[in-house]
């Protein structure tokens, strides 16, 4: 059974869909904050509405901002819903129906300083859920020389200015074009774009003068209106279809979801099914509640109740249970629907985001689902298992889960963007499971590669610290201080490192023969640990006397045993000196002279 097998000719257009996206600084919340402060100024009270977790600004008002860019009369859209939720993570990757929740995106970069990691990763999000964006330029005013005049459109903006300023404001402009081209994305200036499905537009724009903020407003329109327009047909009389934006504790109601509704009305009394695990949560809406007009969105208090919403818009849903609803997530109205085909529906839909993990490998945690997916797929990339992963602030059931990995660096934790319960914490440093924590995907992972090299280099010296080293040295002529027991020798070191207590070899021909055993080794009296080319030293060997077993003049060989052989050869060649390898590749010669598979 569809999602809407009861449903009649779609009966209305919604709103499209914006987020905005961006590195941290670039303008994101100053760009909202101004295209809502138009929108009061220029509508008066009333005229834009604060949704939870998104603000919805109304054709009529976009009309009056843009001024003759937008003729109301010209679109059946009625405007735009901007979502403005933390973190482009959250809810650039929440989802609707297997796609991303946002029908469309603006990618913010600031004009003067370019793409930055987290505008890499919001890029590589959109890629991966084939949003389509435009490009907001933010700071023209910032470029030195700027003349300001509010909230006229980019391209009379930048014509205004002196030549000097427009030609560095191209030259940064171009740049930005030019990293979007090494991502294979043809963009241009969005005035110049013919074809917007093959080519990405750059708004120019400033969020503080509010210049060229029309003609974002303008080119969203315009898009949604020419490329949306089907997709934006709802059944408002049908039940609802909304992603879990955040779940959070409200005063008065406890456990409550922030919701986008996309599809269809929610009211009161209505049964929902909201994406949760192990199995999806079915529950009885109690309130919906509205911030009051212009009140600031996050603030908890100042609700009002309403009896319905519909799409598109963002609500607060009370309701019993919720304390395991997850980020991302989908909820839906059952309404005439059968439960079981509706809760199918959810469970389709978690399954389609489901992250894979492996016997072996991390612990992750991230605030969505949507983060939990980019996480665990950059993690792929970079060839790090994971072994459990999930949404929500780490607990100790977390702490136990990694305490079970085989290897060391793999008792870590990541957490994006999630706090650790302070049980888990201690438990942590009890059990010596690493925890990492980060707000940027790239850097969390950074962080941890940084711990894994550290613990692989500490493996390698501990390895390398117990392993024979390969090693040729001379006994120099009239340099016997001791004949035996044992044989003080001069000798000096023609290739690798000379250790104490190791065994001696001579070869006849191929054939080794052990001489005895070098105990101690003296520069100029003083005890040494090693002795490296071309240095020379004493050493008293047990075993052999001088005029028998050995005499000046002699080479000896550290014996290597096979199995340390092997292991120099395979897995250490790149962790010894060039000299080293010399004198091992001349030693496995011999022997392999004699035995083809020795030390393989």
């Amino acid at each position: 059974m569809s999602e809407h097998d009861h449903q009649a000719e779609s009966d209305a257009l919604r709103t499209p869909i914006v987020a905005v996206l961006g590195h941290v600084d670039h303008g994101k919340t100053s760009l909202l904050d101004k295209i809502r402060g138009s929108a009061v100024h220029e509508g008066e009270a009333g005229a834009i509405t604060q949704h939870i977790g998104s603000t919805a600004v109304p054709l009529d008002v976009i009309s009056d901002i843009a001024g003759e860019l937008v003729n109301p009369d010209d679109f059946d859209l009625p405007g735009l819903l901007f979502i403005d939720t933390p973190g482009h993570h959250s809810f650039s990757t929440l989802r609707s129906r297997g796609g991303a929740l946002a029908d469309i995106a603006i990618l913010v970069v600031d004009v003067n300083d370019g793409f930055q990691p987290q505008t890499h990763e919001a890029m590589d999000i959109l890629a991966r859920t084939s949003t389509p964006f435009i490009v907001a330029a933010n700071k023209i005013d910032t470029v030195p020389g700027w003349n300001p005049e509010q909230n006229r459109p980019s391209k009379v903006a930048i014509e205004s200015q002196s030549d000097r300023v427009q030609s560095d404001l191209n030259e940064n402009l171009y740049e930005i074009i030019g990293q979007l081209s090494s991502k294979d994305i043809s963009a241009d200036m969005y005035w110049r774009v013919q074809d917007f499905q093959k080519n990405v537009g750059v708004v120019p724009l400033s969020a503080e003068t509010g210049e060229g903020v029309p003609d974002l407003l303008t080119v969203l329109m315009g898009l949604s209106q020419r490329y949306m327009k089907d997709e934006m047909e709802i059944d408002t009389a049908g039940p609802a279809a909304g992603t879990v934006l955040e779940v959070k504790d409200t005063q008065g109601f406890g456990t409550t979801i922030d919701t986008v509704v996309y599809d269809g009305t929610i009211r009161e009394d209505d049964t929902i099914v909201v994406g949760s695990k192990p199995e999806p949560i079915v529950t009885d809406v109690r309130a919906l509640l509205q911030p009051k007009p212009l009140s600031e969105i996050r603030s908890d208090e100042e609700f009002e109740q309403v009896s319905s919403v519909v799409a598109a818009e963002g609500v607060k849903v009370a309701a019993p249970d919720l304390d395991d609803a997850m980020a991302g997530a989908p909820v839906r109205v059952v309404g005439d629907r059968d439960l079981d085909d509706v809760l199918d529906i959810v469970r389709r839909e978690l399954a389609d985001i489901e992250v894979s993990t492996e016997e072996e490998g991390v612990t992750v945690k991230a605030d969505t689902l949507g983060s939990l997916e980019a996480l665990v797929s950059t993690l792929e990339e970079d060839e790090i298992p994971v072994m459990d992963a999930g949404v929500g602030d780490v607990a100790p059931r977390d702490v136990r889960m990694a305490e079970t990995a085989e290897t060391a660096h793999e008792k870590s934790i990541l957490a994006f963007n999630v706090d650790v319960l302070d049980d888990a914490q201690q438990l942590a440093d009890q059990e010596d499971v690493r925890l990492f924590e980060h707000d940027v995907i790239y850097r969390l992972i950074e962080s941890y590669q940084e711990y894994v090299e550290e613990i692989q280099e500490a493996q390698q010296e501990q390895i390398l610290e117990n392993i024979t080293r390969p090693s040729r040295f001379e006994i120099l002529p009239d340099h016997t201080f001791r004949q035996s027991d044992p044989a003080v020798v001069g000798v000096e070191v023609r290739g690798g490192l000379l250790r104490r207590n190791c065994n001696v070899v001579s070869f006849e021909g191929n054939e080794p023969d052990r001489v005895g055993t070098l105990k101690t080794i003296q520069d100029e009296g003083e005890d040494v640990d090693e002795a490296r080319t071309g240095e020379r030293v004493a050493v008293s060997i047990d075993g052999p006397t001088v005029g028998r077993q050995i005499k000046e003049g002699d080479e000896l060989w550290v014996e290597i045993p096979e199995k340390h052989a092997k292991i120099l050869e395979q897995e250490l060649t790149e962790d010894i000196s060039a000299d080293e390898r010399e004198v091992l590749s001349m030693y496995l010669e011999r022997h392999r002279n004699r035995d083809p598979f020795w030390g393989k």
